[in-house]
């Protein structure tokens, strides 16, 4: 029950986040005119790896959430929820707004908050990172791809 719950959570923000993205990139007029960086792969990758990230998300939170002692669960749901807004809001930041410099802030806040859960809450248990690492990666790509508007003006 509970990993099904983390998984509705989890697409539940993605599916949040597209709607306040206000229309897919590719409709985007803002976006397609903004200096993309070379490594931006196709389209459909960010789907393919935003559902593989979330599926393995989902395995990590049930995973911890079994892991931690219940008096720590308080502490878990916090960051969860951290995690979950920062990954929501990202989306009207950079798509709508256009503040670069602030989503690649909401990044940095994303990973961070990710990197903390793990190291406070998963010590001792080795597996768990394994599922982490693909969230963690693509953030890593994502922050290089939201900063290269910022550095490099066509």
């Amino acid at each position: 029950m509970r990993f099904l719950l983390f998984l509705l959570l989890n697409f539940g923000a993605l599916y949040f986040g597209a709607l306040l993205m206000g229309g897919s990139p590719a409709e985007n007029s803002w976006y397609n005119l903004l200096q993309k960086a070379p490594w931006t792969p196709p389209g459909w990758v960010f789907g393919a790896a935003w559902t593989t990230i979330m599926v393995c998300f989902t395995f990590y939170m049930f995973k911890l959430y079994t892991h931690v002692p219940i008096a720590q669960r308080k502490h878990l749901w916090m960051l969860f929820s951290a995690q979950w807004l920062l990954n929501i809001l990202w989306n009207p930041v950079f798509f709508s707004w256009h503040c670069i410099a602030i989503g690649a802030l909401v990044i940095t806040s994303l990973l961070c908050v990710l990197i903390f859960m793990h190291v406070k809450l998963a010590k001792g248990n080795k597996i768990l990172i394994f599922f982490l690492l693909p969230y963690l990666a693509w953030l890593a790509v994502a922050l290089s791809l939201n900063l290269y508007p910022l550095f490099f003006k066509g």
